[in-house]
């Protein structure tokens, strides 16, 4: 492989790093390991990194921390680890704009099916998601720009997204103006259906109002319809 895949892995712990790092070197990836968020930002200055395998429990600035200002400017895609079990740390973890979450103790061929999953709906959008047509939508006085992966806003102001989101909005802007139902959204950013009590569609959704300058309790871009999902109600354009 000339140009394999390469993940940083950020955790302060030598031996599990150094023990997936060699797991996804023999796998045909390339792995570089961080024990904090300095070296992690350093490794990002030095290198093109693909996907980010983030800590939750760090000295100094702790992963969530690290995956939200990581969202200000970048949509690199973040697969989240912690020792906690509780179910808040994962929807912090997704607030915070990350692709997935596994708690600790793991197998690292279960890590490394995720980050294979993350990988393929990040860098292998399937077709209902491609825009061979337009290069940018325009919606509601914003820029959807397809090249660079980013919103512009009204303003002018560069917005980045992470790949969920990047994905999320995609669907919204193929499918303005019609309701669409949390299995459906599911289904066309992941390819599964939704389990009963999987709330990432709702925190992307939420995540997305907060970049678009949404006010939580009265939208006006991407509405919720009772009882039925969500809709992106604006006129759309396409330029190539």
């Amino acid at each position: 492989m000339d140009n394999p895949v390469h993940i940083l892995i950020v955790d302060d712990d030598p031996e599990i790093s150094t023990l997936l790092a060699e797991y996804l070197e023999k796998n045909g990836y390339r792995a570089t390991t961080a024990g904090d968020g300095k070296a992690m930002w350093k490794a990002l200055d030095e290198t093109r990194i693909d996907l980010i395998v983030l800590d939750l429990n760090l000295p100094g600035e702790d992963g969530l921390t690290l995956c939200r200002n990581l969202r200000v400017h970048s949509s690199i895609p973040v697969v989240m680890l912690t020792a906690r079990g509780e179910p808040v740390d994962r929807i912090l973890g997704l607030e915070m704009g990350a692709d997935d979450y596994l708690p600790k103790p793991f197998e690292p061929r279960e890590l490394f099916a995720r980050i294979r999953s993350v990988l393929r709906r990040t860098h292998a959008l399937p077709p209902n998601l491609q825009s061979p047509d337009a290069q940018q939508m325009l919606f509601a006085g914003w820029t959807m720009d397809f090249t660079a992966r980013h919103l512009i806003n009204p303003d002018g102001v560069v917005v980045a997204l992470s790949g969920a989101e990047f994905r999320l909005l995609k669907v919204f802007l193929d499918h303005a103006n019609r309701v669409l139902s949390r299995d459906q959204l599911l289904n066309f950013t992941q390819g599964r259906d939704a389990d009963p009590f999987d709330r990432s569609i709702d925190l992307q959704i939420s995540r997305l109002r907060q970049k678009l300058g949404e006010d939580a309790r009265s939208p006006q871009i991407i509405k919720t319809v009772r009882n039925e999902g969500y809709v992106l109600a604006t006129v759309v354009a396409k330029e190539k």
